[in-house]
């Protein structure tokens, strides 16, 4: 018929196919080549150890194995397309169904499967499997997805705990931690690593669930603790208690930046509520920059004045994990099971309140009392972790929305998943920090800054933040 498409037949080209499976290739090949190169890097006469090689190949190999998994039998089995294959504009199916061929059978060696070009496949009436959208299914889902993550921390915990400074053997970490005898050893993997980690959990998981109230009750995307002032008002109070009263150590001005978050997010709310009594998202977002704002200027004014506030504050607004005690847990600890079970507990009201205030309103909800109860939670939180470790950029403005391409916008969980990723982009961050400028160390906080940004960018272009 004249002006009709003519649409090819029979399998792709060869040269086509050759072309998407060199890219899959690549796509499964990638991390593996890089887990090369660094358990290559971390040989015994380059200063690195058994447990390190271990750790790192262990990360490339379950890295290479989930993309084939995803890839090849994810993606391709329910679509027809996998990465390569999307990009040239082909389509997997059965040969005799011309439907997709499912993740099983996508992952097994494939028989009566066929490639063929995507104007094919849809003019012949191919159409990729529909993910099951009933309740059941997405719990079901979510709490898988749950189950993966606390696996993931395990092992990211495992890792902490294995790598360090001094390389380390399989012997001497399993003697260490379940026969000490108080080997050298023993004392590094127990008095340092093991309270070390701990520490690094217990702070992940408070940012990571602090980021995702902020955003949730100031309804921005790019919102922190630092749009708050709470990080502003920690380090205030820290360069006080070193100018006036010379404390030294993280332990000693621990509760001066814990009361500085608290006083930042007093005046932060009030400030917010001046005028028809309500405290409203863009309320709290201009009032947390103006004091933000007035507190770095302050901070600032007394670093300039003061020498040894100055190496002080350094050392400090870096943000680490390193060189806390366990005392510095066990005195934070509390604070932070407080604001979590607080936060958890809000959830449902955080629902409502994503509707719009008017919508909550109506609802019956009573705005006034979610948000005061949600900036207490945000207080405890980020206050106690900032106490103990310093501000640590990315983790609550990147994690909400890592956990919300996840679960969505349902904060019941949302904000599980958000403290749980934190947590584990903490320990990964710690981890690569020891190993990268042996001896020596990186602080946290520059790692999740060096690979943070780049990954936050990467994460908006990919898709459009979502609407808060």
């Amino acid at each position: 018929m004249y002006g009709s498409l003519e649409v090819p037949t029979g399998p792709a080209p060869l040269q086509r196919r050759l072309l998407a499976a060199l890219a899959d290739l690549g796509v499964v090949a990638l991390p593996l080549v890089i887990g090369w190169f660094i358990v290559d890097s971390l040989r015994d006469d380059n200063g690195g150890g058994q447990m390190d090689r271990a750790v790192f190949g262990g990360v490339a190999l379950i890295t290479a194995a989930a993309l084939l998994v995803w890839n090849r039998g994810s993606r391709e089995g329910a679509t027809g397309q996998s990465v390569g294959k999307g990009w040239l504009g082909l389509v997997t199916r059965d040969a005799e169904s011309g439907l997709p061929l499912g993740t099983r059978r996508a992952l097994l060696p494939r028989t009566g499967a066929e490639v063929v070009r995507l104007k094919t496949a849809v003019a012949e009436g191919f159409t990729p499997i529909r993910r099951d959208t009933s309740m059941a299914a997405i719990r079901k889902r979510r709490l898988l997805g749950l189950a993966l993550l606390v696996l993931l921390l395990a092992a990211a915990a495992l890792a902490s705990v294995a790598v360090g400074a001094r390389p380390m053997t399989f012997a001497e970490i399993f003697h260490a931690l379940f026969t000490p005898t108080g080997l050298d050893t023993d004392l590094v993997v127990r008095t340092l690593r093991v309270p070390r980690t701990a520490l690094g959990i217990a702070v992940g998981i408070a940012l990571g669930i602090a980021g995702a109230l902020i955003q949730g009750h100031t309804r921005n995307p790019l919102a922190d603790a630092g749009l708050l002032g709470l990080n502003g008002g920690a380090a205030f109070f820290v360069v006080l208690s070193i100018y006036l009263f010379g404390l030294a150590g993280p332990n000693e001005y621990l509760w001066f930046a814990f009361a500085g978050s608290l006083a930042a997010s007093i005046v932060v709310f009030g400030i917010s509520s001046i005028g028809n009594g309500r405290s409203s998202p863009l309320s709290l977002a201009l009032a947390g920059a103006a004091v933000a704002m007035f507190l770095s200027a302050m901070t600032n004014t007394v670093i300039l004045l003061d020498q040894t506030s100055l190496d002080g504050y350094r050392f400090w607004v870096v943000g680490s994990i390193a060189g806390r005690g366990p005392e510095v847990l066990w005195q934070v600890l509390p604070f932070l099971v407080i604001g979590a079970l607080i936060a958890m507990a809000s959830t449902p009201s955080l629902n409502v309140l994503s509707l719009g205030d008017d919508v909550a309103r109506g609802l019956g909800t009573n705005i006034v009392l979610s948000r005061t109860i949600g900036i207490i939670a945000i207080t405890l939180l980020t206050g106690a972790a900032t106490a103990a470790c310093g501000p640590i950029a990315f983790v609550g403005l990147v994690v909400p929305h890592v956990a919300r391409s996840i679960t969505g916008p349902d904060y019941r969980w949302l904000v599980p998943y958000a403290g749980i990723i934190g947590a584990i982009m903490v320990l990964l961050a710690d981890v690569i920090g020891r190993v990268v400028v042996r001896p020596g160390e990186l602080q946290v906080g520059i790692v999740l800054a060096l690979f943070g940004a780049p990954f936050f960018v990467a994460l908006v272009r990919r898709r459009k933040l979502v609407s808060l």
